[in-house]
């Protein structure tokens, strides 16, 4: 059941959304070889709490961490760990955070510097497929749409693996509803969109093919031929004429050209 926000609900997500990409910036600035995940996800949830929000992924159905840090082949749900760093890595940061009843739920992948030329294409790449969907999410097409757009930007155009097993979602007073926002599908199929629907939209594109495992930890997804992955993820309000993009890069951006340990102006 898909569940309609008000204007006044639609911004309270917004608040919650753009403290998830403030979270994410602060820990950009941390991001460096040498440094564990572990210690990045605790100044994560730090930063949630300081700021009256509460993670929305801690004790989610049993997941034990504040954010979900995956590292080069790792496409999401990644376990932080002490494990250090490296020059090269790449390092998704996922960040969900609850506050005045409401969650933000964002995305995005980083590269540290040494990154190789074939996956900074991908992250590339997978940041432009997020926002060709955001285009379509305008009230009277449908998600099909929506998931065109990212697979065609992708998989048919790049030869990228987009990955079937997760999908985008609604989002409000719950971390996960109505509707699932796949990365691919058909023009015209699917849920038809109205205004005030809030839907995360979040491609995981793989640099090699579709397919992934689940690690012995029950959370962490793989690629199955240990190729990179890069995941971005926005959340959007269904608008008449355009979407809203409730979420935002602008500071998390700012950091990554701020920390000479990341890569940046490949995009």
């Amino acid at each position: 059941m898909i569940i309609y926000k008000t204007k006044e609900e639609t911004e309270l997500i917004r608040q919650s959304s753009l403290l998830v990409n403030d979270t994410i910036a602060e820990v950009a600035r941390h991001i460096k070889p040498g440094v564990s995940t572990l210690y990045l996800n605790d100044l994560a949830e730090a930063y949630i709490r300081e700021h009256g929000a509460i993670p929305s992924f801690k004790n989610y159905h049993g997941f034990p961490f504040a954010c979900c840090i995956s590292v080069n082949d790792a496409v999401v749900h990644g376990f932080p760990t002490k494990d250090l760093l490296k020059q090269g890595d790449i390092v998704s940061l996922d960040v969900g955070v609850v506050k005045n009843g409401f969650h933000g739920d964002s995305a995005y992948t980083f590269a540290l510097k040494d990154a190789s030329a074939e996956v900074k294409d991908l992250l590339r790449i997978t940041k432009e497929s997020l926002y060709k969907g955001i285009e379509k999410a305008v009230a009277g097409n449908r998600v099909g749409d929506i998931s065109f757009a990212i697979q065609e930007h992708t998989e048919r155009l790049h030869g990228y693996g987009v990955v079937r097993e997760l999908v985008g979602h609604g989002l409000g007073r719950d971390l996960h509803e109505d509707p699932q926002v796949p990365n691919y599908g058909k023009r015209g199929s699917g849920t038809k969109l109205q205004e005030g629907i809030v839907i995360a939209i979040e491609p995981m594109i793989n640099l090699g093919k579709r397919n992934v495992y689940t690690e012995k930890d029950g959370w962490t997804i793989r690629t199955k031929d240990g190729k990179a992955s890069a995941h971005y993820e926005h959340n959007v309000y269904v608008g008449k004429d355009k979407a809203d993009i409730l979420s935002s890069f602008q500071s998390i951006e700012q950091a990554e050209i701020a920390n000479p340990s990341l890569e940046s102006g490949f995009y």
